[in-house]
């Protein structure tokens, strides 16, 4: 850039002298030596002047607009700290603010681009674990029930209970997918009813105490509630929520115990889930 200026400047100020002299020396008095001086002058002060506005106003500003469509190009957004509180009235600062909010609004972009690719696949983590949590249940339910079980009348009326209980919380997990189309056009329902929610505890319980005894954990309430606590709410996703608290705290739970207990505060219900893993 700097070569480039030089040259220019040194090509504008070689005509100016040029025309200067030619001019000059159409005048009758003008002599060899103030045809030099003239030129010399007007060559020097045609090169500083050109120069220093090509240099400093013109090469400059290219030369940072290169830089910053240059770095962009390369997925580089260091630049954005630098410009952020730049501001100038110069035409070719503008345009480089321009380019600069453009750099930012695409950086913004990508950054958003990459905070829902970590959903989606954290999202999908959740889904598959979700959908195995039903179905091993259930396929354990049934294989036990092959392997003897089904023998023993009581048993298997009991086996049968928890493998429908799976195929139904499965059914109740495509529900909540389903449901997350609905949230997005804003067209989510709930279902309000009035229900026992310690029943609906006690059949998570039912429902994951295999899972919790390949662990050889205890799975139970903290105290006992043999009276109802009565809410209103949807009952399926209240369902939902139990089982994955305690799907979880069965998940991250080494030894000890699983505790579901309820907090009853005026009208509100608190339900909490205690473990003795991590965290």
């Amino acid at each position: 850039m700097l070569f480039r200026s030089r040259v220019v400047a040194l090509i504008l100020a070689v005509l100016v002298a040029t025309v200067t002299i030619a001019f000059l020396s159409l005048l009758p008095d003008a002599t060899s030596t103030v045809l030099l001086v003239a030129g010399l002058l007007s060559f020097a002060a045609t090169y500083l002047l050109v120069y220093i506005t090509f240099e400093f106003l013109v090469i400059r500003e290219i030369g940072e607009i290169y830089n910053v469509l240059n770095k962009m190009r390369k997925k580089d957004f260091s630049f954005i700290e630098d410009y952020e509180n730049s501001n100038s009235n110069h035409p070719l600062k503008r345009i480089n603010q321009e380019i600069f909010k453009y750099g930012v609004n695409r950086h913004k972009e990508i950054e958003d681009l990459k905070k829902l690719e970590a959903f989606r696949r954290e999202f999908l983590a959740d889904v598959s674990h979700e959908l195995k949590t039903p179905v091993f249940a259930a396929q354990g339910f049934v294989h036990t029930l092959l392997d003897g079980a089904i023998d023993d009348k009581k048993i298997r009326k009991r086996f049968l209970k928890r493998a429908a209980k799976s195929l139904d919380n499965l059914d109740a997990l495509i529900q909540d997918l389903l449901t997350l189309s609905q949230i997005e056009t804003g067209e989510i329902k709930m279902h309000f009813e009035h229900f026992n929610i310690v029943d609906i505890a006690a059949e998570v319980i039912d429902q994951l105490e295999d899972k919790a005894e390949k662990k050889d954990l205890a799975i139970k309430f903290d105290a006992d509630y043999s009276s109802p606590i009565f809410v209103h709410a949807d009952a399926d996703r209240i369902y939902r929520v139990i089982t994955n608290l305690v799907s979880n705290a069965i998940k991250y739970t080494e030894e000890g115990e699983v505790l579901i207990g309820f907090d009853v505060k005026s009208e509100k219900v608190q339900v909490y889930v205690k473990d003795t893993g991590v965290g």
